[in-house]
């Protein structure tokens, strides 16, 4: 089975145990990804945000696995979480994960076409959700993520700049560029 895993985020520049052959390529599927979620060590990070996200072509790898169940424990054992919000769209059997399809119908639609064009077996990637309110208390929004990240100090505020910084180029939201023309030196 050949099976693409995508990215937008850390796993581009720090893969830790992810196993993809290769390198990360561009041209994944073009979905809506935002600076809107809090991480548990405080960083604002990418997630999928169909209604905050600014559609933003993705990267892509090809797993080192030939089987889906292996592919999605890798990627669960590098994001840390549970096998649930590890999104997946078989094509051989027509099945996909049914929280990625609750949680973002259009990227999965999306990356569905994707894989058909561009002939996977099989994609993969981490389905985190927006937690900003549950977090914060308040609705996401540009000025309160702007505001959010500007509250944080010392070693939080260092983990959040720097991801901020190493995003993919492609990445390109609203937040990253309210934030770069607020941080010294910018946000490349």
């Amino acid at each position: 089975m050949k099976i693409a895993i995508l990215g937008w985020g850390s796993l581009i520049w720090d893969k830790r145990q992810l196993a993809i052959s290769g390198e990360w390529q561009p041209g994944g599927p073009v979905l809506k990804i935002e600076f809107s979620r809090i991480s548990k060590d405080g960083r604002l990070t990418l997630v999928i945000d169909e209604q905050n996200g600014t559609g933003t072509a993705t990267l892509s790898a090809r797993s080192e696995f030939t089987h889906l169940n292996d592919a999605i424990a890798n990627l669960r054992e590098r994001e840390k979480t549970s096998a649930e919000k590890i999104g997946y769209v078989n094509l051989i059997s027509r099945t996909e994960r049914d929280y990625s399809r609750q949680h973002h119908p259009a990227a999965c639609d999306a990356i569905t076409f994707w894989a058909q064009a561009n002939c996977w077996d099989a994609v993969i990637w981490t389905a985190l959700i927006s937690n900003f309110e549950q977090e914060r208390h308040q609705p996401f929004s540009v000025p309160a993520a702007v505001a959010y990240v500007a509250s944080l100090a010392g070693e939080s505020s260092a983990l959040a700049l720097e991801y901020l910084r190493r995003a993919p180029a492609v990445v390109d939201t609203p937040v990253r560029r309210q934030l770069s023309t607020r941080t010294t030196g910018g946000v490349p």
